[in-house]
């Protein structure tokens, strides 16, 4: 069985979900876009996910800054607005009947290409964009069993020709990365950036308690994680010193907790790097308490949305 931070609780209503393309409603089943799509042809797209609680897209705001910002950065005009692309996304919900524990993927391509290529002046359409919704609930087990994780010989690229800010289409270094760990008896993989310290996970972004401080790496050589960002914003609100700078795998074999941080599971405890345990017991008294503040931070949004 397949164990990691996407571990999801089964859901049968998934059979049946309707997935918007372009406009239109399609049955799982019937969810097709064309070969000549430039995301198929050479990976020139961007994406985001988003979670549904109680009604509420949470931390919206920060998912639709990052989604355009990705499109500035690779020369994308949307021909919609940031208002609409939420109605586009609440009306799939709502054809859906959801409400409630949904991951939901945004996906936006350059368009359909005349030919296969890389020229962006071949592109014949509009973006092409895909809206996916899920019931998809995270699998408590696995969350509190947490995970292992394998230092890939993979680095996280440099911003001058990848910026692994970037929340792109293209991830085959990080999936080669995510192979080499699943190789090595692993759940994921470690990644370390173009200097040899610690970056993020092929997946998620990586934190490290050590003396009761949080550690995180300088953020430079990984994705931008809205997660990320509230675990450090809850550490500042609430007194704990969280420090992003550079570290080895040096402090990591030697640190008290770690966890990762990603939209769909929040904070999940890490057990062992490279076979080596780390901490006493599966689920730290630290990292609990973080995840604690993050779902309050959740609450919190919510309650403001709702008012």
């Amino acid at each position: 069985m397949v164990h990691g931070t996407h571990n999801a609780v089964a859901d049968d209503r998934n059979k049946d979900i309707k997935i918007f393309i372009n406009g239109e409603y399609f049955q799982r089943k019937d969810a097709k876009i064309s070969v000549f799509d430039s995301g198929y042809l050479v990976g020139d797209g961007i994406w985001e996910a988003l979670r549904l609680h109680k009604g509420v897209l949470v931390f919206l705001e920060d998912h639709l800054e990052r989604l355009w910002t990705s499109a500035a950065t690779v020369g994308m005009s949307f021909p919609f607005s940031k208002n609409e692309l939420t109605e586009l996304v609440k009306n799939t919900l709502s054809k859906n009947h959801m409400t409630d524990d949904v991951h939901v993927r945004i996906m936006i391509t350059r368009g359909i290409k005349k030919t296969p290529s890389q020229d962006p002046r071949l592109t014949i359409s509009g973006p092409n964009i895909v809206i996916i919704p899920e019931h998809k609930k995270a699998s408590q087990e696995s969350k509190l069993k947490g995970i292992t994780l394998f230092t890939s010989t993979i680095r996280r690229g440099s911003p001058d020709y990848l910026d692994p800010r970037l929340n792109c289409h293209s991830k085959l270094h990080e999936v080669q990365a995510l192979i080499q760990a699943i190789e090595a008896g692993a759940d994921e993989a470690l990644m370390l950036d173009v200097n040899g310290f610690v970056s993020t996970c092929n997946a998620t972004n990586f934190f490290i308690i050590k003396n009761n401080e949080v550690w995180t790496s300088t953020g430079q050589y990984c994705m931008n994680g809205i997660t990320r960002a509230k675990v450090i914003e809850a550490c500042r609100k609430n007194g704990i010193v969280c420090h992003q700078k550079d570290f080895s795998l040096f402090d990591v074999y030697g640190a008290d907790e770690a966890f990762v941080t990603g939209t769909f599971g929040g904070l999940t405890p890490v057990t062992k790097i490279d076979g080596r345990s780390i901490g006493e017991k599966p689920y730290g008294n630290k990292t609990q308490q973080l995840s604690d503040l993050y779902n309050d931070l959740i609450d919190d949004y919510i309650t403001h949305a709702k008012r």
